[in-house]
């Protein structure tokens, strides 16, 4: 019977090599180590530092997230790695042990791109990968592995021990560090990846764990575990064994039907188990995989949960561990192929007309609505073109879809004919049209499509003329919950928000606001009073006629918002005798007693 054989990839250094190999790190003197680690295929698989060498332009670099507990080190480079820091470290910590350290805040959704980059990288050697996840493998957040199940694929590429080591390869070319672990469970594969090599050291927390006993009640002499047989597993390096004696290889492989024998001497944290778990078991004196192997199951389900026995049966492929690919992202697209070409903008309204009620069934099926449009053609001499169109609101409505397209269509030259049409929502929302509403519901639901600003009529607004200057380009006033003039309203994209829901703030007594309001600008009073007689503004004197005010507004204490650092303002609302209705203010902050403080112009009436 044929046994399974699955591959795990470790990459240690995935959230810190990553950001080294940005084109923009250069200006950090960071770019040399990841070319150096591209032409250098036996040091990417050095998962534990490396030689730490400073030469060349390496230096340390780390990766930091802002977490519960402050800012962390999610990832370090190996420069960083043999100065002694570690992922977990405090950023504070690290920066006072290491002064040039050079950081970079850690990006989520790029790092979700880079992983699904990787994982089709994968698929070309085996159509059967999966990357680990959180909830199977302990691993820190700046790491990454990938599962492969590499069943009846290794002859393609040379065998097993020349397909993990091009892998290894082409992951150091990429200037990321790699190991690999080949084995019979997805579990083995794993232990061999991070830990091939490793020998159990003795325990932190029992002091004379390490001791050499005899067990006097059997008269049999414990073997020593620094002579137990490390057998079972291969090493490969570039079409080699590695050296005797030397770093840990990147590529250790069990043989079909010897991950027992491979796993024993390896440390018991290979088994993918919690930090507390591993813990006991080394304060225990079971500190390799071999020790367990004699112990009844039971009795480590009693001691140390179900997880202890689940983990060790699959990673001796005694319980089934299988590696399920991710699936294909679906695509929402919809061609049409036509058997004479055409040309005439009413024979492209028919074909996008006939896309539109393919691709909007389809979105209904699967309770999508579509965001973002892309129509394609392709002409008899090969040539192609494409136009894209957002929506302000998900939508799958075809006669209103077809509106978005008029300026597309126009864009097109047809050439010789087109003989291809193909239309793909790129950007697809979760849309449901039956939903179960109650009286007031419904109530609230007429209300806001009357409303200004509101219903689907104006989202067909807001796309017609995002189609033709662009979504980014419309934005709305949104209300803000402060009395500061700078602060009451605020600019949101007119695509992505609604119409207020809870109305604008009426504002106090005297508190009419100007219709332009621009940073403060100091004036400079000519004739010193409250309210100024006359102020010299850009250049010009301005007497003053009639003045309202004053209207006091604090800042926020419990903001230090630097424009407010001079205290409380005096704001008037003044009209000049050249007809100007202006709005200046007077700095009470630093104002001696009965004296005048600072004066500024803050925004203009109509």
């Amino acid at each position: 019977m044929s046994r399974r054989r699955i591959l795990c990839l470790w990459l240690p250094l995935l959230a810190a090599e990553r950001e080294l190999r940005r084109p923009g790190m250069a200006h950090h003197g960071l770019a040399e180590e990841a070319d150096g680690a591209a032409g250098d295929g036996d040091g990417a698989g050095d998962g534990d530092g490396g030689s730490g060498r400073r030469d060349g332009g390496w230096a340390p670099f780390a990766v930091a997230e802002d977490l519960a507990l402050g800012l962390r080190l999610i990832s370090v480079n190996r420069a960083a790695l043999a100065a002694g820091l570690a992922p977990g470290m405090a950023l504070a910590d690290a920066r006072a042990m290491l002064p040039d350290l050079s950081t970079r805040m850690r990006d989520r959704g790029a790092e979700l791109r880079f992983r699904a980059g990787l994982l089709r990288w994968a698929q070309r050697f085996s159509p059967w990968a999966a990357a680990e996840a959180w909830e199977d493998t302990p691993e820190r957040g700046g790491e990454g592995g990938l599962a492969l199940d590499i069943t009846g694929c290794a002859h393609l590429f040379g065998g097993e021990a020349e397909m993990a080591a091009r892998m290894v390869r082409e992951l150091a070319d990429f200037g990321l560090s790699a190991r690999a672990g080949i084995a019979d469970s997805r579990g083995g594969a794993w232990a061999l990846a991070r830990h091939g090599g490793e020998t159990p050291g003795p325990s932190r927390d029992a002091a004379g764990d390490a001791i050499r006993q005899d067990a006097h009640a059997t008269r049999v002499r414990a073997p020593s575990r620094g002579t137990q047989r490390r057998g079972g597993w291969a090493r490969a390096r570039r079409g080699g064994d590695a050296e005797a004696g030397g770093e840990a290889p990147p590529v250790a492989i069990a043989p079909p039907g010897g991950s027992r024998a491979a796993l024993a001497p390896l440390p018991v944290a290979c088994l993918r188990l919690p930090p507390a778990t591993v813990a006991a078991l080394m304060r225990l004196g079971l500190r390799a995989v071999g020790d367990l192997y004699g112990m009844p199951r039971a009795a480590l389900a009693r001691r140390f949960g179900a997880e202890l026995p689940a983990r060790l049966d699959q990673a001796l492929a005694a319980a089934p561990e299988p590696v399920s690919p991710a699936p294909p992202p679906r695509i929402h697209a919809a061609r049409l192929t036509l058997p004479e070409p055409i040309g005439l903008r009413a024979d492209l309204e028919a074909a996008l007309a006939r896309l539109l009620e393919r691709l909007c069934a389809r979105l209904e099926a699967e309770a999508l609505g579509a965001r973002r449009l892309r129509l394609a053609i392709r002409r008899v001499d090969g040539g192609e073109q494409a136009q894209e169109v957002g929506l302000a609101r998900p939508g799958r409505d075809p006669a209103r879809l077809a509106g978005l397209f008029e300026r597309a269509l126009d864009a097109f030259d047809a050439g010789f004919g087109v003989d291809a049409v193909r239309l793909e929502a790129v950007q697809v929302e979760p849309l449901s049209d039956r939903r179960m509403r109650g009286h007031f519901e419904a109530r609230a639901e007429a209300q806001a499509r009357m409303a200004p600003g509101g219903g689907a009529d104006f989202s067909d607004l807001l796309g017609r003329m995002g189609a033709r200057i662009g979504l980014e380009r419309l934005t709305r006033l949104q209300p803000g919950d402060s009395y500061l003039p700078e602060k009451c309203a605020h600019l949101a994209a007119a695509a992505w928000s609604g119409p207020p829901s809870t109305g604008w703030r009426p504002v106090a007594p005297p508190g009419a606001r100007p219709l332009a309001l621009f940073d403060p600008e100091p004036i400079r009073l000519t004739r010193p009073a409250r309210p100024p007689e006359a102020f010299v503004w850009r250049r010009g004197e301005r007497r003053v006629r009639d003045a309202l005010g004053p209207e006091r507004i604090a800042p926020e204490w419990w903001l230090d918002d630097p424009a407010w650092r001079g205290g409380p303002r005096d704001y008037w609302r003044i009209e000049t005798e050249t007809g100007e209705r202006l709005w200046i203010f007077e700095e009470r902050g630093g104002a001696a007693p009965g004296g005048l403080g600072a004066w500024f112009l803050h925004g203009v009436f109509a």
